[in-house]
């Protein structure tokens, strides 16, 4: 692209506003302007100036402001939508098709709805990064865009700037000085300037006094962060940076870590300790009748031996040995464990007699261990059981076919098939609780129900996130940006004595004017310097005294 020639001399890219040697302005809008636009220092933005090639319109797409609030919104309103029903994180199913079968039962066709969009699990679903992605890729074109121009203007500004430069600062002031020895004036200035904290820097009969430059970066330092931000909750897409899983684990198993290869979790006990004394009445209303002091599980960690088949309990070394209790996790190697939820009194083994029905005498005890149960169960040489089928939750017949709903053993049902030395063909039963079925007729035994043994569950978190220093760190760096830009400002001052002696300034800063006119106060107080005016008050003034004739007339 043309570069544009300034009247110096001096060449400026295309799209400079102002000359970035002398100030003088470049283009007839600036050169109209009582005040010239000072927001990037008259610089050329690529964005302003390019949008011939497609990677220029691309560049300009990600780089407008416009964009990038929408991808804030667009972002903010996902996260909520996110929060209308809980996360499948909090929801106690144990695979994916009970989640879905949840969601639906739970809230219906918008569950279900709900859980197909990925909204169940938005901070991991792959239109949600893809969202937080363009959301990086725009603060990082818009920050390169117009930060790196505008690094390379306040690094090589000049101190001496043109007339029209001057006069078209919302600060001037030009005239002699009211008292003192003119010769001695900018000396005066810089002494001053410099005690007021400002960094001074002089080229023969011209000053420039800047302070606070660093506050320009703020908003910069404060896209740094988000992005960092940003790429932390990316990184948890990849294995290893984030884990989040729950298993439910019961009393006496050995389970393998989900997440953490190579490790198992045994659950030997689990405890539950309650207040002795009563609720109170808030919490009665509420429906609590006892409160809990303390559940807690007992574990051991066991990691397994480099030559043992992986996912197999097998060559297992000791590890750590921990009672999990509520906010007292079990903490290795960057995991923690975390009690979360309980199930007490599982079923975990059904016994059963098997019975002469007219007699009532019992030809044995069989004791079925529902995680675990036996193809059959052998009594003596004449006498025996075969499980045909075991549903551990049992929940109806579908075309006479019983269905089970649950891996869960929290309604069992079984098909027998009894063998005695009466009955040497073998009887067919249904048996569930407080159902039996015979489909075959009258059958001379039966399975008669005994006793059952319990046991306790454990929910566990296994939680790991190597984001959270990331995290933290670009948390930091945004709040930081945050406070740069919004307690500090840049101010800076141009002053030129002129070969008659008369003194030419100029003040701007990007914010908080009453600090810079608080500054030119003293400073005009000390050198006695011309008084200066705000142009854009006294352009309101003006403005408001022409209504004020118009509503006279």
């Amino acid at each position: 692209m043309e570069k544009i020639i300034c009247a110096c001399g001096h060449e400026n890219p295309a799209g400079t506003k102002l000359c970035e040697k002398c100030g003088r302005p470049l283009t007839e809008q600036e050169q109209k302007s009582k005040v010239v636009d000072m927001r990037y220092d008259g610089i050329a933005i690529r964005s302003k100036t390019r949008n011939k090639s497609l990677i220029d319109k691309i560049w300009n797409f990600f780089s407008s402001v416009k964009v990038g609030v929408s991808l804030i919104i667009i972002n903010l309103v996902a996260a909520s939508i996110g929060t209308i029903f809980p996360q499948e994180f909090y929801v106690n199913v144990s695979s994916i098709a009970d989640k879905a079968t949840y969601y639906e039962e739970t809230y219906g066709s918008l569950g279900k709805l709900y859980y197909s969009l990925g909204f169940a699990d938005i901070y991991s679903s792959w239109w949600f990064q893809i969202l937080v992605g363009l959301l990086g890729i725009s603060i990082i074109v818009a920050s390169i865009d117009r930060g790196i121009p505008l690094h390379k203007s306040l690094k090589n500004q000049r101190v001496k700037r043109h007339e029209s430069f001057m006069k078209r600062q919302r600060i001037v002031a030009e005239g002699p000085i009211t008292d003192g020895d003119a010769s001695k004036t900018l000396d005066l200035i810089e002494d001053k300037m410099k005690k007021l904290k400002y960094n001074v820097r002089r080229e023969g009969s011209a000053i420039l006094a800047e302070r606070g430059r660093f506050a320009r970066y703020g908003p910069y330092i404060n896209h740094l962060g988000l992005i960092i931000f940003l790429l932390g909750v990316m990184l948890r897409m990849l294995p290893g940076f984030y884990i989040d899983e729950s298993i439910w684990i019961r009393e006496g198993e050995t389970r393998a870590v989900p997440g953490m290869e190579g490790y198992f979790l045994e659950n030997e006990k689990f405890i539950l300790e309650l207040h002795d004394n009563d609720p109170t009445e808030s919490q009665v209303q509420q429906g609590v009748n006892v409160v809990a002091k303390n559940y807690q599980t007992d574990v051991k960690l066991y990691k397994q031996s480099d030559d043992a088949v992986a996912g197999q309990a097998e060559n297992l070394e000791l590890v750590k040995e921990y009672s999990i209790r509520v906010n007292h996790p079990l903490q290795h190697e960057g995991y923690s464990f975390y009690q979360m939820d309980f199930r007490l009194n599982e079923i975990k083994t059904m016994i059963f007699n098997l019975t002469n029905k007219e007699t009532g005498e019992s030809l044995g005890e069989v004791s079925i261990d529902l995680t675990n149960p036996q193809d059959e169960y052998v009594i003596d040489d004449k006498t025996k059981i075969s499980l045909l089928g075991y549903y551990p939750g049992f929940s109806g017949f579908k075309d006479g076919v019983p269905q089970t709903a649950t891996p869960t053993p929290n309604n069992p049902a079984f098909i027998f098939k009894m063998t005695t030395p009466e009955t040497p063909d073998g009887e067919m039963s249904f048996v569930a609780i407080r159902q039996t079925i015979e489909p075959n007729g009258e059958n001379k035994y039966k399975m008669q129900f005994k006793s059952v043994e319990t046991r306790n569950m454990s929910g566990l978190t296994v939680h790991k996130d190597k984001t959270i220093p990331i995290l933290i760190v670009g948390g930091i760096i945004f709040m930081l940006g945050v406070a740069i830009g919004s307690y500090w400002n840049h101010r800076r001052i141009w002053v030129e004595q002129l070969q008659d002696g008369t003194i030419r300034l100029a003040a701007h800063t990007n914010k908080n004017w009453f600090s810079i006119k608080k500054d030119l106060n003293a400073l005009t107080e000390h050198v006695s310097l011309p008084k200066y005016i705000d142009q854009l008050d006294e352009a309101a003034g003006s403005e408001q005294n022409e209504k004020e004739g118009d509503n006279t007339l």
